[in-house]
C-alpha cells in the first residue's frame, strides 16, 4: 500500500499563508488524491482534491478561493499552498487517495496552526 509523509506545517499568524506538501512511498500518478484535515473535537473532513492528471480539482466551501491544491507526479507530491489563513483552519492536514481506491494508511499527518 502507498504511505504518506507530510510536511511543511507551523505556526502562522492570521492572514499568513503556508505551503505544505505530501509524499508517497510509491507511484501516484493513476489516483485521485485529496488534502483532509482533522481539527480538535471535529470529524476528519476532505477539503480539497486533484485528479490524477491534475485537470480537475475541487474544494470544499470553507477554503474555496484561499487554497490550491496541486501535484508533481514525478515526485510523487502533492502540495496545498493555504493563504489567507484563519483560527479556524487549525488541525492536521494529512493526504490520501480518495475514495473508491481510497483512503489507505493515513499518515503522520503536519500541524498547521494558525494564531497571533
Amino acid at each position: 500500500q502507498v504511505q504518506f509523509v507530510e510536511s511543511g506545517g507551523g505556526l502562522v499568524q492570521p492572514g499568513g499563508s503556508l505551503k505544505i506538501s505530501c509524499t508517497a512511498s510509491g507511484n501516484i500518478f493513476q489516483y485521485t488524491l485529496g488534502w483532509y484535515r482533522l481539527a480538535p473535537g471535529k470529524e476528519r473532513e476532505s477539503i480539497a482534491i486533484i485528479t490524477s492528471g491534475g485537470g480537475i480539482t475541487n474544494y470544499v466551501d470553507s477554503v474555496k478561493g484561499r487554497f490550491t491544491i496541486a501535484r508533481d507526479n514525478g515526485k510523487n507530491t502533492v502540495y496545498l499552498q493555504m493563504n489567507s489563513l484563519k483560527s479556524e483552519d487549525t488541525a492536521v492536514y494529512y493526504c490520501n487517495i480518495v475514495p473508491p481506491y481510497g483512503p489507505g494508511p493515513w499518515g503522520q499527518g503536519t500541524q498547521v496552526t494558525v494564531s497571533s
